[in-house]
């Protein structure tokens, strides 16, 4: 096994997460509705956009083990059918499951909007998607029940979104606008660069005209477009970053004091299905950190 060190930028000072041996034996426990934490966190996305939810994670949790895998061998999961969306997730649930983590966490909107139910019908621990809290949050913050989506062309045409918001608030009207073009901006490091804003004006002229108060980053990559994203809406509308709701919610199931004291500092493991050197490059945007050592392995038998 690989040591895997971040090296993190801004307010904390660097730290290095080197594997614990044996540090994911055990599964957590369910007592009173909330989970006892005893291993680790298991966060799987078709690439480097999941690394938000691991980020958040990171900075509410700093002291619990995570385990991530990026399925870059099979990139984007977005324009996949929802029958293959949810083979590649089952394989990439059994792998984290296979490290003997307590709670997996799908960090990619696409699968979690085609595959969740199929996951905790399937893995014997808690499944947590990016959907529901990022709806749960939308219903939170607006003011005049118009809210607006934003995500891949598989995350918009599902209508998981606007499921999930009128299940809450069957008075919210949803509107979906799918931005293909945001995902490979992210990635190239565009996301502040101006053809970052004349796409992100085309895509959300349509959403704009229906007065939203409140819209939902659908994908794990747009956070890194926030910037951009606030300045053609304004300040009047909500961002809801689905990565951070996630967090939250994760947070939310745990029962483990450990895990927040000051100073305890968890392991961070990486795994991807090709090209590491890609991802460490990339991931480090995400992160805000140097991604030093990922792990290649194969998931699809």
């Amino acid at each position: 096994m690989q040591q895997c060190s971040l090296t993190f930028t801004g307010p904390s000072p660097s730290i290095h997460f080197p594997h614990a041996a044996g540090a994911s034996a055990c599964r957590g426990s369910l007592k009173n509705g909330v989970i006892v934490a005893n291993g680790a966190i298991g966060i799987f996305d078709s690439g480097v956009g999941g690394l938000t939810v691991l980020h958040a994670t990171r900075n509410l949790l700093p002291g619990k083990d995570l385990v991530y895998l990026g399925d870059t061998a099979r990139v984007p999961y977005g324009t996949k059918s929802p029958e293959t969306v949810k083979r590649y997730a089952l394989q990439a649930a059994e792998f984290l499951v296979q490290q003997k983590v307590e709670m997996l966490v799908v960090a990619c909107n696409t699968a979690s909007s085609v595959a969740l139910d199929t996951l905790r019908e399937t893995f014997p621990v808690p499944v947590v998607g990016v959907i529901e809290p990022g709806a749960e949050q939308a219903i939170a913050a607006t003011r005049n029940k118009r809210v607006g989506v934003v995500g891949t062309e598989g995350t918009i045409q599902s209508g998981a979104y606007p499921q999930a918001i009128r299940q809450l608030d069957a008075q919210v009207e949803v509107w979906g606008q799918p931005c293909p073009l945001f995902v490979p901006l992210a990635e190239e490091g565009w996301a502040e660069h101006a053809v970052a804003r004349m796409c992100a004006e085309e895509y959300l002229r349509n959403l704009m005209a229906h007065d939203i108060d409140t819209l939902v980053l659908g994908c794990t990559h747009y956070p890194l477009l926030k910037q951009v994203l606030r300045q053609v809406l304004g300040s009047e509308v909500a961002l809801i970053d689905s990565a951070e709701a996630t967090a939250r919610k994760v947070v939310s199931l745990l029962d483990d004091t450990r895990m927040k004291q000051e100073g305890a500092t968890g392991s961070v493991r990486f795994f991807v299905t090709d090209v590491p050197r890609r991802f460490c490059r990339v991931g480090g945007a995400f992160l805000g950190a140097e991604l030093v050592h990922v792990e290649q392995v194969e998931i699809d038998r």
